[in-house]
């Protein structure tokens, strides 16, 4: 691999301490000060702590290691844990005193020469306008090769037209998800901060390219560099720059396209990649991701996102422009005088956990992330324990075609998501709020996806879209023993996303259709209290294999039960609910009776209907407050 100096001295860096990693034998604990560390320190001691996630991400760590961060401290951007073992798991957790250490997935904007009035009252972040330095590779004549699943099918052929040569792809069909066509290119053997890859390109019937990337072309699929973009290809020739942002190193990463449900049927797409150029980012500040919220004054208030710039008309609408890599609001003046804090919330999940097993979160907070607060697939035996999660959510997954050929763009965002493969995993003890889709969702879709052994417990949850959410697919995939209980759920749907959203559906249990083979999947001992819907949705008939019991609802004017779109169960309603479906025996409909609900604390007060309703004679809800 060819590096530049600087990248090189970083690679001996890391090897010397993954070196120095692999020879001790006893683990260690690392100490991460925001404020005092350094990341030239050894980590080792409170008083010569780390400062970065970065110098974190990079550590060579060992199974039983642990990682403190400081509480009261704040780090913005994305923690990529590393792998216990069995016997000996690592623990990302919390030393000092004070409040929980933050991991923050947003962007400030909150000094005011970071904006400027493009109109009167539409207000813009800087325009992201990088430097070309020098090439550092020549990509002309390069192969790509065509990768087609779920029907989608393209053709690929390298042509010559006036002695220029290119690669011809010729769409048969275009499939419905973009990853259904993948084109994949030439080895980036040379990673910068910040690079172009110019690309000249037509098509007979246009179409807007989106992304293009540089990835490792096998699992784990770790993306290298990134870049979002929305050009749009016509039938004539032009050439464009694509600026890519490093993300993460990773060994002879690829450049790929994801074409699957953007290049029509029949079109013919013509391309050729000249080559990558070196960047420069530092006279401006780019927002590289897109924003799924505008949070102002740390929740007061916050934007309306929308798709274009000519929808932005009403106070605090935004629209983030992936071309020019910046935030359009509209506000009668300048919006970091006006609030006092201005956050970006960025479309990464703050806690990247994909293929990562034997871990433990103790004592963390995590805040202001647009995609996931934890993420990631293919996951074993980790335990989430005392954690904050809180405005989590809302950015673009990716933009969906109706039957009309009309596009639309899917948000997304959990709190703790377990994708696919996930086993051996525990929640607890954690409070979870302002969460786009779901507080805590499990989910999956191809014949791997073995939900097997998750319990959440004594979790708090309100004001999320969902507060538990399931589903997993197809007949193949397996779900066993997952346990819900002991968790106190309030005000589903009762959340800044709700009205955003292009199908709001607040509820507590959001079910959807769940072909798996199940068994043992158990809802008890919790508290359901208010909905903007209803308490449960259930697409299925999964009852055999359903078990609730001893739960607590409380829904003067929302259902209780939405049964496979069919039925309503009103509160009124519950003891035929219980009879018809046989679910909830032992569960009552009553009024909590919270001990502070202004002030969030949820406990029960003495004497509450629910303090004996648990299967163990004891209150439901979480008791670990």
């Amino acid at each position: 691999m060819i590096v530049s100096t600087r990248f090189a001295s970083l690679a001996l860096a890391l090897c010397a301490a993954a070196a120095s990693c692999a020879e001790r034998a006893a683990p260690a604990t690392f100490y991460v000060d925001s404020e005092k560390g350094s990341d030239t320190a050894s980590g080792t001691d409170a008083t010569a702590a780390w400062k970065t996630l970065a110098k974190v991400n990079a550590a060579a760590l060992i199974p039983g290691d642990r990682v403190l961060f400081k509480r009261g401290g704040l780090w913005r951007g994305q923690l990529v844990p590393k792998s216990g073992s069995s016997g000996a798991r690592i623990l990302y957790g919390a030393y000092g005193d004070g409040a929980k250490p933050i991991l923050q997935g947003s962007a400030a904007r909150d000094k005011g020469d970071e904006w400027s009035e493009i109109r009167p009252g539409l207000w813009a972040t800087q325009k992201f306008e990088p430097r070309l330095l020098g090439q550092s590779a020549d990509l002309r004549g390069a192969a790509w090769i065509a990768h087609n699943e779920r029907g989608a099918a393209v053709r690929l052929e390298r042509m010559q037209e006036e002695g220029a040569a290119f690669t011809r792809v010729t769409c048969e069909a275009a499939g419905k998800a973009s990853n259904h066509i993948q084109l994949w290119g030439p080895t980036v053997s040379r990673l910068e901060p910040c690079m172009a890859l110019r690309l000249r390109a037509r098509s007979t019937i246009p179409f807007t390219l989106n992304a293009v990337r540089a990835i490792r072309n096998r699992a784990p699929y770790l993306t290298a560099l990134a870049g979002d973009t929305r050009i749009n290809i016509g039938a004539d020739w032009q050439t464009f720059d694509v600026i890519l942002m490093m993300q993460q190193t990773v060994e002879a990463p690829r450049l790929h396209m994801n074409l699957g449900d953007i290049l029509p049927a029949g079109a013919v797409f013509d391309f050729e990649a000249l080559g990558l150029w070196e960047a420069s980012v530092e006279h401006c500040t780019p927002i590289l991701f897109d924003v799924g919220i505008l949070i102002l004054n740390h929740g007061e208030q916050w934007g309306v996102k929308k798709w274009s710039q000519e929808d932005v008309k009403a106070p605090l609408d935004y629209w983030y422009d992936p071309e020019s890599k910046r935030v359009l609001v509209a506000c009668d003046e300048n919006p970091a005088v006006k609030f006092k804090s201005v956050e970006l919330a960025l479309t990464k999940s703050i806690i990247s956990q994909g293929n990562c097993h034997d871990l433990i979160y103790d004592g963390l907070a995590l805040r202001y992330g647009a995609a996931h607060g934890f993420g990631g697939g293919s996951t074993r035996r980790i335990t989430i324990r005392n954690c904050d999660l809180s405005w989590i959510g809302g950015g673009l997954q990716y933009w969906k075609t109706r039957a009309d050929g009309s596009r639309y763009p899917v948000r997304y965002g959990n709190a703790i998501e377990f994708w696919g493969a996930a086993s051996d995993h525990l929640v607890e003890r954690n409070r979870i709020w302002e969460v786009y889709d779901a507080a805590l969702t499990n989910q999956g879709n191809s014949d791997d996806s073995h939900q097997i052994n998750i319990t959440y417990r004594d979790n708090v949850i309100w004001n999320s879209e969902y507060s538990f959410e399931f589903w997993n697919r197809p007949e193949s995939a397996i779900t066993s023993n997952i346990v819900f209980e002991f968790n106190t759920c309030v005000d589903a749907g009762i959340c800044w996303s709700h009205a955003q959203r292009p199908n709001p559906n607040g509820a507590h249990l959001m079910l959807y259709p769940n072909p798996s083979q199940t068994s043992a999947f158990i809802v008890r001992n919790n508290i359901f209290c208010r909905s903007s819907d209803r308490c449960i949705r259930r697409w299925n008939t999964w009852t055999s294999r359903l078990a609730m019991s001893n739960n607590l609802y409380w829904s003067p004017d929302k259902p209780i039960m939405r049964w496979q779109e069919k039925t309503d169960y009103e509160q009124g309603d519950f003891a035929r609910y219980q009879s018809e479906l046989g679910l909830d025996q032992g569960s009552l409909v009553a009024e909590p009776q919270f001990v502070n609900p202004a002030g969030r604390d949820y406990r029960l007060k003495p004497g509450s209907p629910g303090s004996t309703l648990a299967t163990d004679g004891g209150p439901v809800g979480a008791r670990a407050q």
